[in-house]
């Protein structure tokens, strides 16, 4: 059905969306199920494009995430620090092409992310090692693979071209540490990008369908699923919420 959905929407190309300028960008993550994503593309589908790579809309996504040996980055959300930071290599699939990517959340909620093409995840190599001390606030010596998941993602743009929405589905998280997996079954992941606090005509559907903001780490909580050694204290309440939702 979804696949559907996406196949009457109209498309955009990555040279299109690379006009969708988000200068003075917002996120806001919602966390929902397949039948109600079935239903907002439903009502979306005439206020939005979708993004289309060579025939794709549903793209899969393979991210690994680093951690220090202590998980110190885990550590900095668990506590809620401002300024915290995480580092990943992320794999489009279908094109073949992989980024290594440190995204830095400042004290005034805003993301930045800085990433290279890289063509795997030795961190011996010299370019690597460059890009992550001038970026990164921990030693690159100390960083080993922790979490590894697999997602599609569906990506539409409004029509004023002001923003952006992400939707993933099909989460898997993988525990390179512990082993643990956990699959997430009919969990979404929207998350919303705009340009500031211009109108979105999506916004108005989520709250029709009484999807709420919900915030939504795929490091923070696949690791707090599948490491048991980790505190969680900060994610229990958005862990019964996922739960929940998935009894839902």
């Amino acid at each position: 059905m979804m696949e559907e959905l996406l196949q009457q929407m109209m498309p955009i190309t990555l040279a299109e969306m690379s006009g969708v300028k988000l200068m003075n960008r917002t996120d806001t993550k919602f966390v929902t199920t397949m039948p109600r994503l079935i239903e907002l593309l439903r009502m979306a589908r005439e206020d939005y494009y979708v993004q289309d790579i060579d025939g794709e809309r549903n793209a899969l996504y393979d991210t690994t995430y680093f951690d220090t040996r202590g998980f110190d980055m885990y550590q900095e959300h668990q506590h809620g620090h401002a300024n915290r930071q995480k580092i990943r290599f992320r794999t489009y699939v279908s094109s073949h092409l992989q980024f290594m990517e440190i995204k830095t959340k400042n004290n005034h909620g805003r993301t930045k992310k800085k990433r290279i093409e890289v063509g795997d995840m030795d961190l011996a190599d010299s370019a690597k090692r460059e890009f992550i001390a001038e970026r990164l606030h921990f030693c690159v010596d100390d960083l080993q693979p922790h979490m590894h998941n697999y997602f599609h993602r569906v990506t539409l743009v409004n029509r004023g071209k002001t923003e952006r929405l992400t939707i993933d589905t099909q989460l898997e998280f993988n525990n390179v540490i512990t082993g643990h997996q956990r699959d997430m079954g009919q969990l979404v992941i929207v998350e919303l990008k705009r340009d500031g606090l211009v109108y979105s005509p999506v916004l108005e559907m989520l709250r029709q369908l009484h999807i709420l903001p919900h915030g939504f780490s795929k490091y923070c909580m696949g690791a707090a699923m599948t490491n048991p050694q980790l505190p969680v204290n900060r994610f229990k309440e958005k862990l019964r919420d996922v739960e929940k939702i998935l009894r839902s």
